[in-house]
């Protein structure tokens, strides 16, 4: 009877195993995704993947466009004197009343100041009465105000100032009024 009570046992055990196996196994199948669950979790990945590469290539592409934009920079700044002499110049001449070379002289600052426009640079428009604005001007320094409204506001222009494309290079040079 003991044999007999051992084996029940033995049988008994082996069956809550197979049975406990079972449910572990039942668990892994439906753990395990399906075809269509795995497919759409890659497309998923894919169309992120896709969107993050297009994102890199207009970004790329940009600061590339902004990198040939601005590459000149420097050059432009250093050219902003020379056009400045020839402002200076224009006006001596014009003092002296002498046409032909008045005419000479306005001729070359023209064609060299339209070929540093062709390549983005653009005068600021400044004048005298404007509101005093510290992203575009430099105010050099304050005298009295000679009339009330030009109080904070611009009395006179000392030096133009220059954009290339949307970005300032120099500041327009600006007595204030206070």
């Amino acid at each position: 009877m003991e044999n007999q009570d051992i084996n029940e046992e033995n049988i008994n055990q082996q069956e809550e195993v197979k049975v406990q196996e079972e449910k572990v196994s039942e668990e892994n199948v439906t753990a395990e995704p399906t075809a269509e669950e795995v497919l759409a979790q890659e497309k998923d990945r894919y169309i992120r993947l896709y969107a993050e590469f297009e994102n890199y290539k207009k970004r790329t592409s940009k600061e590339k466009m902004e990198y040939f934009q601005y590459a000149n920079q420097e050059m432009m700044v250093s050219m902003l004197g020379v056009l400045d002499d020839f402002e200076r110049a224009i006006k001596e001449i014009a003092k002296n009343e002498n046409a032909a070379e008045l005419q000479g002289v306005e001729l070359i600052y023209q064609k060299f100041k339209n070929k540093l426009t062709e390549k983005g640079l653009k005068a600021m428009e400044v004048r005298a009465g404007d509101s005093f604005n510290v992203d575009y001007h430099e105010a050099i320094t304050q005298i009295p105000a000679p009339s009330e409204d030009l109080k904070g506001k611009i009395v006179d222009v000392i030096e133009t100032g220059y954009t290339l494309g949307e970005k300032v290079i120099r500041f327009a040079k600006v007595v204030t009024g206070n």
